[in-house]
């Protein structure tokens, strides 16, 4: 068992799950179930992987800038 860093957020009618250690994201109408389905999601993935394509996370921020867009 690996475990996972994620940060959840809100698009519209759903939440986003987004995996920091592997390029992964899901969705659900709770955060729970953004979770949950995040958790399925990466496990997936992670199947017939190499170990080095989850990379650890040991410090995560979330943060807000603004830009020219």
């Amino acid at each position: 068992m690996k475990e996972i860093a994620y940060c959840v957020y809100r698009e519209d009618e759903f939440f986003v799950a987004q995996c920091l250690n592997v390029d992964v994201s899901s969705f659900g109408h709770t955060k729970e179930e953004a979770v949950s389905n995040l958790k399925e999601a990466v496990e997936l993935y992670c199947e017939g992987e190499t170990p080095d394509a989850f990379a650890p996370v040991s410090e995560a921020t979330v943060g807000r800038e603004l830009v020219n867009a």
